[in-house]
């Protein structure tokens, strides 16, 4: 990180401080938990099997992402929004020896994944993967764990499945960045996957707009 730039924000939400991460990641300290949203394993490899190139190692990408994340918060859990798996294809001999490897190398974190459109459609992860399964929503404290957005949920909503991401306007057409979107009832984090596309958001009066850029992440002025 450059002198300057920001690595977090932290806000509170529902009561509970947490950490808006540039890394496109939630982090909350004081259960020392990571929030993943829309990570998409096996995404590539789907569209390989229809036909379409595009380039490998995107799983290992996401791995490195999430180690670099490991190395710099101390964590004893990561609550994954839905969408872990993006297809069947996920299930490729090669995808899971990776996701294996990593789960190895990091066999006390306990990791719960609330399931997605994807994951219903991709199925569980393997179960070697020693992951905890978990529907909409899913509550710890005053925070509801979802995928997406809109689900009924009796605490504050911390979800994925839009892939926000904001218009920054300039001269030249500007820029479209990767986005939280946090109202008063719900916050929607950024996709975490290499290889997602993004869906560009107007935020409501009440709604707060975190953008990141650059290994940084800064608050876009109301």
């Amino acid at each position: 990180m450059s002198e300057g730039r920001q690595a977090y924000c932290e806000v509170e939400l529902a009561g509970e401080r947490l950490w808006l991460l540039a890394d496109k990641a939630v982090y909350w300290p004081a259960r020392k938990m990571l929030i993943i949203a829309d990570i998409h394993f096996g995404k590539a490899a789907a569209f390989r099997a229809l036909g379409v190139p595009v380039p490998r190692g995107t799983t290992t990408q996401n791995l490195l992402a999430l180690d670099a994340l490991l190395a710099t918060y101390a964590c004893d859990e990561i609550i994954f929004l839905g969408d872990f798996l993006h297809a069947r294809a996920a299930h490729a001999a090669a995808t899971v020896a990776a996701m294996l490897a990593w789960r190895a190398r990091h066999p006390h974190l306990l990791l719960t994944v609330v399931r997605g459109n994807h994951d219903t459609h991709a199925g569980d992860p393997a179960a070697a993967l020693d992951m905890r399964m978990a529907d909409e929503p899913h509550q710890v404290g005053t925070l509801a764990f979802c995928h997406h957005p809109d689900t009924p949920a009796a605490g504050y909503v911390l979800a994925g499945h839009v892939h926000p991401v904001f218009h920054l306007r300039a001269a030249r057409g500007g820029l479209r960045l990767p986005c939280f979107l946090l109202g008063p009832e719900r916050a929607i984090l950024p996709s975490f996957g290499a290889f997602t596309g993004g869906h560009a958001v107007q935020p409501a009066v009440d709604e707060r707009v975190y953008v990141t850029a650059d290994a940084a992440i800064f608050a876009i002025p109301r």
